[in-house]
């Protein structure tokens, strides 16, 4: 199959490059500068120079393709629906799989299926009308990953560990007993490609089933950065100081499960044991 793919020179995009081309698939991926178009060339894919804005050259690359896999993240709301509708245009009869993430359900209260009710903080509260039309179109798919871990770890990494090794202790929001629901990188990916046979209007999570409070992460990081899992409490309000709007997202309370994917594509998270990979560092 040939797979036009956006966002594939980033942390995810890049994984599931890779998976895509260990699984046979012929990939196009949009570069938007010339290192990211090397990258994608090296990494044995075609690159398609332009950005998301560039709503003439998203449909030339749908059309060419007999799927399409949108992990670019958008400025708003409104560039990402852009995006999306001149890719499904391009694309006619083949599969349109689209990027939300978990963080739409807000705090869960109990563990959480693909069809629990919204609840989403700001920051992300845009997608549920991108989705919606999104999947009233064509053969189209959506998959709301959760909060990812391994190779770069990017969210965790920028948000706790570097700010953890200048104070000397990994912090964590309040008492941080909140769950989250996390996915590794490498199993989000194969996600991604057993999507390509999934069933128009289907929905997945891509969690990996197992959601540690935000405290048990923030020890684990903690032994992973040297710290020898020193932690620290911090109040909502000096998070969003920090961190802005996304404190919001690592405040949640979240418990997430794999059952659908698994039952109707066969996915099988490998990476069951995120807290030693984070104590690795």
């Amino acid at each position: 199959m040939k797979v036009f793919v956006t966002g594939a020179s980033g942390y995810i995009g890049r994984a599931v490059q890779a998976a895509l081309l260990r699984h046979g698939h012929a990939v196009e991926a949009l570069a938007r500068s010339a290192a990211a178009a090397t990258a994608v060339r090296e990494a044995g894919a075609t690159p398609v120079s332009g950005g998301l804005s560039d709503l003439d050259v998203l449909t030339a690359a749908a059309a060419r393709a007999d799927a399409v896999i949108h992990l670019a993240q958008a400025d708003s709301g409104e560039a990402d629906l852009a995006a999306a509708t001149a890719m499904q245009d391009g694309l006619g009869d083949g599969v349109y799989v689209h990027t939300g993430g978990t963080w739409v359900y807000g705090d869960t209260a109990g563990v959480a299926d693909e069809d629990a009710p919204w609840n989403p903080p700001s920051l992300v509260a845009w997608r549920e009308s991108v989705e919606e039309k999104v999947l009233s179109r064509g053969r189209s798919v959506v998959i709301r990953p959760g909060l990812l871990y391994g190779r770069e770890n990017r969210l965790i990494d920028v948000f706790f560990t570097r700010p953890g090794k200048e104070i000397g202790a990994i912090p964590h929001i309040g008492d941080g007993a909140n769950h989250w629901s996390l996915v590794h990188v490498d199993d989000l990916a194969e996600l991604y490609v057993a999507a390509l046979a999934a069933r128009a209007g289907s929905v997945y999570l891509g969690v990996g089933g197992v959601d540690p409070t935000a405290r048990e992460v923030a020890t684990a990081v903690s032994h992973g950065a040297g710290l020898e899992g020193r932690t620290v409490s911090i109040t909502l309000d000096d998070a969003r100081e920090r961190m802005g709007p996304i404190a919001d997202a690592f405040a949640l309370d979240q418990r997430c499960t794999p059952a659908r994917a698994r039952e109707e594509l066969g996915w099988v998270p490998r990476h069951t044991d995120p807290l030693a990979v984070f104590a690795r560092g």
